[in-house]
């Protein structure tokens, strides 16, 4: 019988057993699905960096999948005693939540929201925003996340610019990629969405040289990865009127700091790390069709490249 370890924190435990359990007999694999075992007797581990999770590796000799509940592998992927192969999660629930979370916040910035309700003193002084079709929106992050939410807002009718490290062609995005991609998607982009992951070379991705690229005016959603703004930048941007406003809901350190300057700037709308989670119910299918694929000897889902650190 196969021996999983759930290896995610005790507090997990309790949402999870169920939809694993039964992900798990969906795909017919019989399994002991534990908290507890023997290192040298897990097959696989469903895996998230919190409190007491395993940091060493090393005495995991057997074990053939490590299954990160997480979309991003940056805490993991590091680790030096993780030899074994690892998966991120990437899930239909996490992709629809960020899906709302970015459609949402790019229509509240489209629309100009935040200037209609912080106006309500009696005078009637109708702004008529333009069309979906005239704002460009730039996705910076062309991975599941960044496609599926490129996509929907093509849908909503907005002219989309996707930018990635490598060369991508997707529908109803026009795709860019290198140094010279990224300067012309900036260039043209009233609203900015960041979904990269935290790597060495996203890190300050958006900084004061790439922010003064942007249109006067333009508005920042980051729901990716705090790495990727300078904040101070970013502050600086937003106090001259370059940048009119920022949604972010991922910071350096989290939870942000009460002094931050972020949670004082009026021009800045903070949430708590909430644009997309992984949903126990989504995503168990996802790690027991992983944990079938590694019983067939199958090509796993979404491996991680280590040498590119996602």
């Amino acid at each position: 019988m196969t021996t999983i370890l759930f290896a995610a924190g005790d507090r997990n435990w309790p949402a999870w057993e169920g939809p694993l359990r039964e992900a798990l007999a969906e795909a017919g694999i019989e399994a002991n699905l534990t908290q507890r075992c023997d290192p040298a007797e897990a097959d696989a581990l469903i895996y998230a960096p919190k409190g007491d999770t395993p940091k060493d590796f090393t005495p995991f000799i057997n074990c053939r999948l490590v299954q990160s509940l997480w979309a991003g592998v940056e805490q993991i992927v590091t680790i030096p005693t993780l030899t074994q192969p690892l998966c991120r999660m990437v899930d239909p629930g996490l992709t629809q939540g960020m899906v709302e979370y970015v459609a949402g916040h790019v229509l509240r910035a489209h629309l100009g929201l935040d200037a209609i309700m912080n106006a309500q003193d009696g005078t009637w002084a109708p702004v008529i925003p333009p069309l979906a079709s005239q704002r460009r929106v730039a996705m910076l992050g062309l991975g599941a996340l960044g496609a599926a939410c490129g996509q929907a807002l093509a849908a909503l009718g907005f002219n989309v610019l996707g930018w990635s490290r490598s060369e991508k062609s997707l529908d109803a995005i026009t795709c860019y990629h290198g140094k010279a991609g990224l300067r012309a998607v900036l260039e043209q982009a009233n609203i900015v969405v960041t979904l990269l992951p935290a790597t060495a070379a996203t890190e300050n991705l958006l900084n004061a040289e790439t922010l003064a690229l942007l249109p006067r005016g333009a508005s920042i959603i980051n729901p990716g990865r705090g790495t990727l703004i300078d904040d101070d930048a970013l502050l600086a941007a937003l106090d001259t009127g370059q940048i009119a406003q920022a949604t972010l809901d991922v910071f350096r350190t989290e939870p942000l700091p009460p002094a931050h300057p972020y949670w004082a700037h009026p021009r800045v709308t903070v949430t708590p790390h909430i644009a997309a989670d992984t949903r126990p119910v989504t995503a168990a299918r996802v790690v027991a069709e992983n944990l079938r694929r590694m019983l067939a000897n199958e090509p796993l889902l979404n491996r991680v490249d280590r040498d590119a650190g996602y």
